[in-house]
């Protein structure tokens, strides 16, 4: 019977690593642990905090707002989409703008020495099909 039981322990600590980590399907991991949830909340929410928030100048002038943010395949966040068009997508711009020109000002995203004007003639962004 000893060994019948040594045999169960057995298996049973080398199901239970695969048991402890529930999370993963296969070989990949499908969620954060919750170490890593702490990091994560401290960060920012694209869909809270910059999609559809306003852009203004330095001169405190609104230029735009935030349409869509492009992520690269090494997972890092680009460009914002910049609508500088008109009032619910009445005459439309979309503007690529590189994420490293914009500040964070008073909880404010600032394009620095940005106008409408200069937003407006900038090339439009469209959308790879």
């Amino acid at each position: 019977m000893k060994r019948s039981h040594i045999l169960m322990l057995l298996g049973i600590a080398l199901t239970a690593p695969a048991v402890s980590h529930a999370q993963l399907a296969g070989s990949t991991l499908v969620a954060v642990s919750v170490a890593e949830m702490r990091d994560i909340t401290l960060g920012w929410s694209a869909k809270r905090q910059i999609l559809g928030q306003a852009v203004y100048n330095d001169n405190n002038e609104r230029v735009g707002s935030v349409d869509d943010i492009i992520v690269t395949g090494d997972k890092a966040v680009s460009y914002a989409i910049v609508n500088a068009g008109g009032f619910l997508a009445v005459a439309k711009h979309d503007v690529a703008v590189p994420v490293s020109s914009f500040k964070l000002t008073d909880d404010k995203l600032v394009l620095p020495g940005a106008t409408k004007e200069a937003l407006k003639a900038a090339p439009r962004f469209e959308y790879a099909h």
